[in-house]
């Protein structure tokens, strides 16, 4: 436990003070009462209950007192972020090769699958934002505790040519910024003074991104640099490198190719309006399709994250279906001079009450 006005407790000196002049009183009225000429008189008249009731009232009190001075000083406690109080962004590579078949049906559709279990396990009032890239990246979901909102979101994914990871990166960034006003804008410039005071804080902020990829970056922001603007504003990034090592035909439905709809993520992108596109690489592979481990690994390492190679659809459900576990350990400092104040006045009352029950008038 902290005080954030440590030099508040000085006022517990007041405390002994009152238990002194309490003790003085009740010497003082003994004294007085041998002036009677009967001492079992007196007896007669004192009420049929121990003697150490009488001094409950004032115990109450000075509990109450002690709890003030404590809420004085502001008290704050560590304690676990539950996972209801943390912002996922699931950062979501929907660049064309998504549609390799090397994942059955496809790795977007495998993606989806993973994306909408993830959604569904989450415990209420987990907020989850969904951002999306390709040669844009575009917030499609801010973080949010709407399932429906989100899932609907996954299901209309639609890819696009290129792979900004960068940039997706700095999408989510913002987008926290907007729910946690400790995480600053990626357009903020910090100083050395700032980033310095970030990373000695001690604690990473309870949001992440959850970056899943099948490709290296090809435009774009810099993803290291990315990352950077990340780990200086304690924001953890965890990795996910998606495919085999053996990328199959790319086959997309209608709807993935966004036929009937354009923008950054939808349009047919030369490949015609309907149907699917079946592009064969001749056993061949190209640079696109390669998952750039290396920098997937650097991002996670750099951030505080962990880096996960998912090659089935499986198993990127297990990787999905573990993220909360890691995220729940995160620890924050709460104020505890509210519950306090609120002890000291229930302690006041109930001595105060107690004391004109004790001594009312028959």
């Amino acid at each position: 436990m902290t005080f954030t006005w440590p030099w508040a407790l000085l006022a517990f000196v007041a405390v002994p003070l009152v238990l002194l002049t309490y003790l003085w009183q009740i010497r003082r009225k003994r004294k007085y009462a041998v002036k009677y000429a009967s001492l079992s008189l007196i007896r007669e008249a004192l009420p049929k209950r121990s003697s150490w009731w009488r001094h409950v009232p004032a115990a109450l009190l000075l509990t109450a007192m002690l709890a003030l001075v404590f809420a004085m000083a502001r008290p704050q406690a560590v304690v676990a972020v539950s996972r209801n109080h943390t912002s996922i962004m699931l950062t979501l590579d929907v660049s064309r090769s998504m549609c390799s078949t090397d994942v059955a049906p496809n790795r977007l559709t495998a993606a989806q699958n993973a994306a909408r279990k993830f959604i569904d396990e989450q415990p209420e009032g987990t907020r989850i934002g969904i951002v999306a890239f390709s040669g844009a990246a575009q917030v499609l979901v801010p973080p949010t505790t709407d399932g429906d909102r989100l899932k609907n979101a996954v299901d209309n994914l639609t890819t696009g040519m290129g792979t900004v990871i960068g940039n997706g990166l700095l999408a989510s960034l913002d987008a926290l910024s907007k729910v946690n006003r400790d995480i600053a804008p990626s357009t903020v410039k910090l100083t050395p003074a700032d980033r310095n005071r970030q990373r000695f804080a001690g604690k990473y902020e309870p949001d992440i991104i959850v970056l899943l990829t099948d490709g290296a970056a090809t435009g774009g922001v810099n993803p290291i640099d990315a990352a950077r603007q990340a780990a200086d504003r304690r924001v953890r990034i965890y990795t996910v490198g998606f495919g085999t090592n053996n990328p199959g035909t790319l086959v997309c439905t209608a709807e993935q190719l966004g036929a009937s709809d354009f923008g950054p993520f939808g349009g047919s992108g030369g490949f015609g309006g309907g149907g699917s596109f079946r592009p064969s690489f001749g056993g061949g592979r190209g640079n696109f399709l390669d998952i750039d481990e290396q920098t997937l690994k650097s991002i996670a390492k750099r951030t505080g994250g962990t880096y996960n190679r998912a090659s089935s659809a499986s198993q990127l459900i297990h990787v999905f279906r573990d993220l909360p576990k890691r995220i729940t350990t995160q620890s924050e400092h709460r104020e505890l001079s509210v519950y306090l104040v609120g002890l000291a006045a229930l302690l006041a009352t109930a001595g105060l009450g107690l004391s004109l029950w004790w001594n009312r008038y028959p």
